[in-house]
């Protein structure tokens, strides 16, 4: 009798493990199905697209303005770089920029002014698809004059690139609040057209609309990932440097003139050892941590870490154009929640009807590029 009953036992267990990697192999499948259908259906962190088209629009249009005055000694036709040397060193590394195509002046100062306007209307959201190639074209300043400047503009000519595939425009924008105010009107105009004609453009549409997504989400995956690049590579550099392990980093950097805006303060943060040596520690664990912190609870932590050192490089190393480049960096990465609850503080105290706000419905959720782990606060 125990004789019978033992093949009857093996078959049930094999039947039942049979059974539970059938299941198993089922749900992977369908979780990637869900994925695929995701990407294409779902266009992810909207509100941090937005921040990153007027944060950085507005960091270029400040720093041009800035360096108005100065514009033909770092740019123009009277630099000590001439535009001989500047296409001379293209030719070496590749940099590519609109104002080495030629030493006229008038063709300088009409270059100056469309980057002006351009950095304008890429921050406001009017016409994004098309301002956003013509925003990275104007970047390519950087390329004119590498040496001018304080490397925050190597992240924001790489942004520049990135934002021309992502779907910058539809939060925060001139062309949420058309694309708004064209949906209020629209099914009157979509009813009056022939049935095979609407089909036939709803198919197109919805085939656009799909493509469009998928490169936006890719997109920001790739800003995500460029960001994390740049903190572990930093972080990982900063390991292998004597300096960063003793802790003295921060004194060298302290102590060199070009980096003196208030040579005072700097003399100032430099006399506590203990401060410049914490510092120093934990800038370089934050730096090498940030790409493992996405998705726990110590993000915003991290985050708000960050913000302050990029807010001490700028006001003790004078590099205002790389710490604001690195904030907006940043800013991607703050919880979805956070945007909506700036978007309703506006919406009370200034929005009108037909104002500068979302397109579509405002009150619908939103994916998040790096959702929070279940239970997380972050």
């Amino acid at each position: 009798m125990a004789t019978e009953q033992a093949p009857l036992a093996r078959s049930s267990s094999r039947t039942t493990a049979s059974r539970t990697g059938n299941a198993s192999r089922r749900g992977v499948f369908e979780r990637f199905d869900a994925w695929c259908a995701r990407l294409a259906d779902e266009a992810t962190a909207l509100h941090a697209a937005a921040v990153l088209r007027i944060g950085y629009g507005l960091l270029y249009l400040v720093f041009l303005l800035r360096e108005f005055p100065h514009r033909d000694e770092i740019w123009g036709p009277g630099s000590p770089w001439t535009p001989a040397l500047a296409r001379q060193l293209s030719e070496q590394t590749g940099w590519i920029s609109i104002l080495t195509l030629s030493d006229d002046r008038a063709y300088f100062e009409s270059c100056y002014a469309l980057a002006l306007i351009t950095s304008a209307l890429f921050m406001l959201g009017w016409r994004t698809r098309a301002v956003s190639i013509l925003f990275a074209v104007v970047i390519s300043f950087h390329g004119r004059a590498i040496f001018m400047s304080d490397g925050g503009d190597n992240l924001i000519l790489l942004m520049a690139i990135y934002l021309c595939f992502i779907e910058c425009g539809r939060r925060w924008s001139l062309d949420a609040r058309r694309a708004r105010l064209r949906a209020s009107g629209g099914e009157a105009r979509r009813s009056s057209g022939r049935p095979e004609a609407s089909y036939l453009w709803c198919q197109v549409l919805s085939v656009r609309r799909q493509l469009t997504t998928v490169v936006h989400n890719c997109g920001m995956f790739v800003i995500a990932a460029q960001i994390c690049i740049v903190y572990g590579a930093s972080g990982l550099f900063k390991v292998q440097g004597e300096a960063w392990e003793n802790g003295t980093a921060l004194h060298y950097v302290l102590n060199l003139e070009l980096f003196q805006p208030w040579p005072a303060l700097s003399l100032m943060m430099d006399s506590n050892q203990m401060v410049v040596a914490a510092a120093s520690y934990l800038t370089v664990l934050l730096q090498v941590a940030f790409p493992f912190v996405l998705f726990s609870r110590a993000k915003l932590v991290v985050l708000t870490m960050l913000l302050g050192m990029h807010v001490g490089i700028a006001v003790l190393l004078g590099l205002p154009l790389f710490s604001g480049a690195m904030i907006i960096a940043d800013a991607m990465f703050v919880p979805h929640r956070y945007y909506r609850y700036l978007g309703q503080l506006w919406r009370r105290a200034f929005a009108r009807p037909g104002g500068f706000e979302e397109s579509g419905d405002s009150t619908s959720a939103e994916p998040a590029l790096v959702p929070p782990r279940a239970g997380s606060a972050g």
